[in-house]
């Protein structure tokens, strides 16, 4: 009965912690990401229950708007196309603040962070809320992959603290139904099937919603690797065209 007992105990202790955010993960990567930054300032954000994170941000001189950068699944702030984004778009004019979001264990599924959501979308807004204390009034999200799937729960919510979402190849059979704000669905010509599978519904939620635009860069794949400056230009387009 005992070893029953224990077994009980063991599995739902593992449950629970698959079910959280790996911080001991997290914390490795801003170990190795901080020292390298060149372009930018590193700075930690509080989430309500007391963790903090990482966000790097790059002011851009004058600007009015800004930028939340949310990257894809068990990666940080300034990895691959997310780094390209959070520079190239402070250089246009915008200034961004990529922010860290919870990641999991190294094999974990896309399916298993779903229960990462919640925290996701509670760092966006405390994203949201430190660009709004430093006077920025129009805020937009730029997402890419599983971030744009965990952007999702908190535009849903919130989308009244923002002018405008660029999202990036989101899959997982999300649409944007029930987004009122203007909405860029950027994929690519050779991206991954769950990206491509969902291209039509997305289009169709996107119907009648002003300033919202399907674009597709051909050739292109998940991570729009050598078609990095078509992938900041229809950004840039899509932001400059919301006024």
């Amino acid at each position: 009965m005992m070893r029953f007992l224990t077994t009980i105990v063991l599995c739902l202790v593992s449950t629970f912690a698959a079910a959280g955010a790996d911080y001991a993960r997290e914390k490795k990567w801003a170990d190795e990401v901080v020292p390298g930054i060149v372009v930018g300032d590193p700075v930690y954000l509080e989430l309500k229950q007391g963790h903090k994170f990482l966000t790097l941000l790059t002011p851009a001189p004058g600007a009015k708007k800004a930028l939340v950068i949310v990257h894809g699944l068990g990666i940080h702030p300034d990895w691959g196309l997310i780094g390209t984004l959070r520079t190239q778009l402070a250089d246009l004019g915008y200034t961004t603040l990529s922010v860290q979001m919870p990641v999991l264990a190294n094999k974990a599924t896309a399916e298993q962070y779903t229960a990462t959501f919640p925290e996701a979308a509670q760092r966006i807004a405390v994203a949201v809320d430190f660009l709004q204390a430093k006077g920025y009034q129009k805020i937009a999200i730029v997402s890419h992959s599983l971030g744009s799937r965990m952007s999702r729960v908190y535009v849903l919510k919130h989308q009244s603290e923002l002018f405008a979402w660029a999202s990036l190849g989101i899959g997982g059979g999300d649409t944007y139904t029930g987004v009122k704000i203007p909405v860029l669905d950027l994929y690519g010509g050779n991206d991954l099937p769950p990206v491509l599978k969902g291209v039509a519904a997305r289009a169709a939620s996107l119907k009648g919603s002003v300033g919202s635009k399907q674009v597709k860069i051909p050739k292109a794949d998940h991570f729009y690797n050598n078609h990095e400056a078509e992938m900041v230009k229809a950004v840039e387009d899509f932001l400059d065209s919301i006024k």
